[in-house]
């Protein structure tokens, strides 16, 4: 399992990766890409969607099971990853690249402290 150091995470297992000053790209970590199996369907939030920190805003099908998918921070979506819509398992293969699941334009009350670091990350599930 890998845990890049450039990220934040949630304790819900997705990470934010800091873009422009006003937006962020959220994906799943390696970790939650592993416990949930071959990925097969994704579901999105639709750009221009308002969401709040916590809010589950998507879903990711596997062979395993469905689970939801939380915005770390608050603010609107402002992009979806298509490319997931004919390759979901890129979730699995590269869930902190080409894996990315939507960009959040940040609202001005969004706090990228309140979520953790590697580290602390590392610890939440035990690695």
């Amino acid at each position: 399992m890998t845990f890049p150091e450039d990220l934040k995470y949630s304790t819900e297992h997705e990470w934010v990766r800091e873009g422009n000053a006003a937006t962020v790209r959220v994906g799943i970590t390696d970790y939650a890409a592993d416990a949930l199996g071959d990925i097969v369907y994704v579901s999105l939030p639709t750009p221009g969607q308002e969401v709040a920190a916590g809010d589950a805003c998507g879903e990711l099908e596997s062979t395993k099971s469905v689970s939801e998918v939380f915005s770390p921070v608050a603010g609107v979506v402002s992009a979806v990853n298509d490319h997931l819509t004919d390759t979901p398992e890129t979730v699995n293969s590269d869930p902190y690249g080409a894996g990315w699941l939507f960009e959040i334009e940040l609202a001005e009350d969004a706090d990228l402290d309140d979520l953790l670091d590697s580290d602390a990350y590392a610890e939440h599930v035990g690695a």
